[in-house]
């Protein structure tokens, strides 16, 4: 895993709890804000993903050398 990936999940499931604690105390604001840095997390998680399988890829290729 790198950077993206860890940062991002950190940030979807810190975005849930936001959305939940939004949810509970009637809190639109909250919800909102907690979808968004869902949104953001997975964004971010999906553009680590890609940067791996990138590495990935460019390893297998200097292995196969």
């Amino acid at each position: 895993m790198n950077k993206n990936q860890i940062e991002g999940s950190l940030k979807d499931v810190a975005g849930k709890v936001q959305k939940t604690v939004g949810e509970a105390t009637g809190n639109t604001k909250q919800q909102v804000k907690g979808v968004a840095k869902q949104i953001e997390g997975k964004v971010q998680k999906g553009l680590g993903d890609v940067e791996q399988a990138v590495d990935d890829s460019a390893k297998r290729s200097r292995d196969k050398r």
